[in-house]
């Protein structure tokens, strides 16, 4: 999510008040949505976690069972800079992003509670438009920017789920 605000110039800037995915597995030759992601506080803090914690974190919940895992950047690449897992120029960031906290669902589910990192490679989209936001009218205006990327859940030091 983009909003347009003033500066030296009007601009599109990334709303982070409200990232949004759906993130997809393919099974049996269906998409199937596994996680949601989006913004929300971290209610259970790991020794990873800011101090003081900010309003909102990245958030990850499990379609299956409603676990979630809170996130922060740990480090990042542009795209375009690696040819091997970030190879797409122009689209969002490669992320890194460590664990800072974690939650069972309500009925005891865990899928993402042994989240220590979440790592996004291969984006494709999701920079800010190229239009629409020129003028002091566009100000206040959001635009959501489709993209797609692998999303990658790593537990302990070296395995993935």
């Amino acid at each position: 999510m983009f909003a347009c605000l003033p500066a030296q110039a009007f601009s599109w800037t990334v709303n982070a008040a409200r990232p949004e995915a759906t993130l997809f597995h393919t099974y049996f030759g269906h998409e199937i949505q596994i996680i949601t992601h989006f913004l929300s506080p971290d209610a259970k803090p790991n020794q990873f976690a800011p101090s003081p914690l900010p309003v909102g974190s990245a958030t990850w919940e499990s379609s299956f069972d409603s676990s979630k895992v809170w996130a922060q950047k740990l480090r990042g690449i542009p795209a375009g800079s690696d040819e091997t897992s970030c190879p797409n120029s122009g689209a969002i960031d490669c992320l890194l992003l460590q664990a800072i906290g974690s939650e069972q669902g309500p009925t005891g589910g865990k899928v993402l509670t042994k989240t220590t990192f979440v790592q996004r490679l291969n984006t494709k989209g999701g920079s800010a438009p190229s239009e629409g936001c020129a003028k002091s009218e566009d100000v206040g205006k959001q635009a959501l920017v489709s993209y797609s990327a692998d999303y990658y859940f790593y537990h302990g030091t070296s395995g993935t789920y």
